[in-house]
């Protein structure tokens, strides 16, 4: 057995190691040159070999991800297997992995919970919709867990598990890196960041660990104003961010790492696309007419998305021989400003539906969406040595939430203009849809795991996790175009059960076979009314039924087999898994039809089948390779129907689970060579393809969409519009090359090299008859970084 202080003095060697090899050739001086970098995780809440957990996960390192042109969670999730990302705007991110998915999230509904668990090393950051922006930089490791991890990881853990894994501070070294880039996006805006890392030691028993970063977002969206003119590259921005952690060693067997982070996104503008909107198109007659498309879309003032997260947390770990003592206790406080220009939606209902004149429906119509979250959550653990046939951890888990959340459309001029009153008990003066929604959530939950070594080469894994969850929420709507709901309560509880066992075998020294059946859970919630003035009595009849007060937990039974092996004598490895994914009363998001309103019904049946793969090889030590593919058929085995026995919004037995692609894979091939002493040359070439994928599960159904457009607004030469809603499929190319010198790099890059446009998700607006375009990726990108370590 270890003791206390050899075990923790084998960690800060560990870290130190890790953090005293320059970025870029870790395999080469870690691993000899004919081997490939093993990356160590903590997926089980302990440190392994990453081929040693017996389950689907996926690592990559900061210098993998540099190397490979990713830059963002987005980027990542092209180059590993079952694992994706929709993009609703900056900050604005919705992940799933191997399928799993409910359709889209948007701003209007902050009850529905994360089917993805996301952690900033073991602290919590998770969100829904707003899963946070976090800079890439000084990372140690971002880990995929594929497939439940509710035993170890809770509620947000249905289908698998994101960690951002940072540097740790090493005491008696002192580190530091500093990395400037610049860069120009094709027909856009400069872009550019500076970053910078330094680790001071602070006597025989201390270390501090500070990490600053500011970047600035080069635009590429031109908006069309209403007079015609063009406001060029609207969706620029900045993004700062500063990461401090001291770890204090009072002994031998005590560590204790208090941290802060803070990080502010600050972007004028999202990156959407236009094809058609109510108020520009080509088509209208009562309007000017404007040609929208490639980087185009059409606003009347400037829109804005603002992100203030701060987290404390401190870590605590005490050896004491045996077994180890861990506490983590996590604050944070999260302020998101979502303002958005909801002209076109407010016209197609002012001047579409009611027929009110152009001065009425021209008038600007900012929608502020703002939340406002604080958390606190602690974890404690005990966890076994190691070493020995048996390794288990047992812990508790307590979160608290608070979060507010508010809506106000602003239409300043209406009353004055239509003589309509406006204001309300809540509502000011012309705000004609106005909400405060506070949530309050509490959870407590017990968790266990353990390992036995029934012999040399078996495995069995057995865990349990307990959850009780009770949710509050207190609603207030008003505002014309909302049912007026002074103080509505609400609420909604469950008991949870999530198992997982695990049966591993090592068929050789460098071959294991492993199986697991595991469960995830997810909270229910609570549905918002319908937006009854909005709503037409037919519409009403029908969503009404199914807007019940509240939708229930979704369940998953995940059963998976697969196998992890190292290659060619370690020169290679091979990740392979299979899966099958049995999910209970889906959570899918839907249109309630002309009442602009979104509610949660539950899909009693679903399943996800596929598989995901991972291979890289060095193959001299000159080259490296690496390709990862994954495979889902993502679907509804059941439907949901209307009172005339018609599926509702697409919800009908064979439809595709939305927003995640059948297929999707990606290759890289690096190269380094020396070309004199102490200087190298290196390229990287990465290829990823991401299939075709639908925004929504309705949108499979009629599509291409025939669209009936507002005939005194919107039309003109043409009464209807079709409208594909498929997403079609892309490929991204990255290439870097440059020299690197024992303690500095220099690398020039280009990514997104066949300049694609991506369509990465449906924007529309009043079920697309206000708009209908397209969220996209930048154009192609130069750039140059140079990197310098002390």
């Amino acid at each position: 057995m270890h003791t206390g202080k050899t075990r923790l003095a084998a960690r800060a060697s560990l870290l130190a190691l890790v953090l005293a090899v320059p970025p870029g050739v870790a395999a080469a001086q870690t691993a000899g040159p004919a081997e490939v970098e093993e990356l160590v995780v903590t997926a089980r809440k302990r440190d392994e070999a990453l081929i040693d957990v017996p389950f689907s996960v996926a690592a990559q390192s900061e210098a993998v991800m540099r190397a490979r042109g990713v830059t963002n969670i987005e980027d990542l999730s092209r180059t590993v297997a079952g694992f994706s990302v929709q993009n609703l705007g900056p900050g604005q991110s919705q992940v799933a992995i191997r399928g799993i998915s409910a359709g889209q999230i948007v701003r209007d509904q902050p009850g529905v919970k994360e089917q993805v668990g996301v952690y900033l090393d073991e602290s919590v950051i998770s969100l829904s919709l707003f899963t946070p922006d976090l800079d890439l930089f000084d990372l140690n490791r971002v880990e995929v867990l594929r497939g439940p991890q509710g035993t170890l990881f809770g509620s947000g853990s249905l289908s698998g598990t994101l960690r951002y894994i940072t540097n740790q501070p090493v005491v008696g070294a002192f580190s530091s890196t500093v990395e400037a880039t610049a860069s120009k996006v094709q027909g856009g805006d400069l872009g550019g960041e500076l970053k910078g890392a330094v680790n001071i030691p602070l006597g025989e028993s201390a270390a501090l660990r500070v990490v600053g970063y500011a970047t600035s977002f080069a635009g590429f969206i031109d908006a069309v104003q209403p007079d015609g003119s063009v406001d060029d590259d609207v969706n620029d921005g900045t993004r700062w961010g500063i990461r401090a952690a001291l770890r204090f060693e009072p002994s031998d067997n005590l560590a204790i790492t208090p941290r802060v982070v803070y990080q502010s996104i600050d972007v004028d503008g999202f990156n959407r696309v236009d094809v058609y909107n109510v108020l520009a198109n080509e088509f209208t007659t009562t309007r000017p007419r404007v040609q929208l498309g490639g980087t185009k879309q059409f606003t009347q003032f400037q829109e804005k998305f603002e992100d203030d997260f701060f987290l404390a947390d401190l870590n605590l770990e005490y050896d004491l021989g045996d077994v180890e003592f861990t506490s983590i206790s996590t604050f944070t406080d999260r302020e998101v400003l979502v303002y958005r220009d909801a002209t076109a939606l407010t016209g197609s209902i002012t001047g579409g539906s009611l027929g009110l004149p152009p001065a009425v429906y021209l008038l600007d119509a900012p929608l502020i969406d703002t939340t406002d979250v604080k958390s606190f959550t602690q974890e404690v653990r005990l966890s076994s040595d190691t070493e020995g046939p048996l390794a288990w951890v047992l812990g508790a888990f307590y979160s608290d939430i608070d979060r507010d959340y508010a809506q106000d459309l602003q239409v300043t001029g209406f009353e004055a203009l239509t003589g309509i009153p406006t204001a309300g008990p809540y509502a000011p003066r012309d705000s004609l849809y106005y909400s405060e929604v506070p949530y309050k959530q509490k959870q407590f939950a017990l968790f266990g795991e353990a390992t036995y070594s029934v012999t040399e080469r078996l495995d069995v894994t057995a865990g349990l996790r307990w959850s009780d969850y009770k949710e509050t929420r207190t609603l207030t709507f008003d505002g014309i175009f909302a049912e007026h709901t002074p103080a509505v309560p609400g609420k909604t509880k469950a008991d949870a059960w999530a198992p997982r066992v695990i049966i591993a075998y090592e068929a050789t020294d460098d071959v294991t076979f492993n199986a697991q059946a595991s469960k995830g859970f997810r909270l229910g919630g609570i549905n918002d009314p319908l937006n009854r003035p909005l709503c037409t009595p037919a519409d009403f009849a029908t969503f009404d039924a199914l807007s019940e007060p509240t939708f229930g937990n979704e369940t998953v039974w995940n059963y998976e087999a697969g196998m992890k092996a190292r290659l060619g004598g370690g020169a290679g490895s091979l990740t392979i898994a299979g899966f099958y994914a049995d999910i209970k009363n889906l959570q899918a998001t839907i249109d309630a039809g002309t009442c602009s309103s979104r509610v949660i019904v539950n899909v009693p049946k679903a399943k996800s089948v596929g598989f995901d793969a991972e291979i890289a090889w060095r193959l001299s030590e000159n080259f490296d390779v690496a390709a990862s593919a994954s495979y889902n058929d993502a679907k509804l085995t059941s439907s949901v129907l209307d009172a005339a026995g018609l599926p509702i919004q697409g919800l009908r037995d064979g439809n595709r689970l939305p927003t995640v692609p059948k297929f999707q894979a990606s290759f890289s091939v690096g190269y380094q060579r020396e070309i004199s002493p102490g200087l190298d040359a290196f390229a990287n070439l990465t290829a990823q393809h991401v299939g075709k994928r639908y925004t929504q599960i309705s949108d499979q159904e009629d599509n291409p969409r025939t669209v009936a457009l507002f005939p005194n607004i919107g039309a003109g030469t043409a009464a209807n519009l079709v409208f594909p809603l498929e997403l079609p499929s892309y490929e991204i190319v990255n290439l870097r090359m440059g020299v690197r010198g024992e303690d500095w790099e220099a690398a020039a890059f280009v990514n997104n090299l066949g300049d694609e446009r991506a369509w990465l998700s449906i924007d529309r607006e009043r079920g697309l008859r206000a708009r209908y375009g397209f969220l996209t990726n930048p154009p192609r990108t130069y750039g140059i970084t140079l990197r310098k370590s002390y």
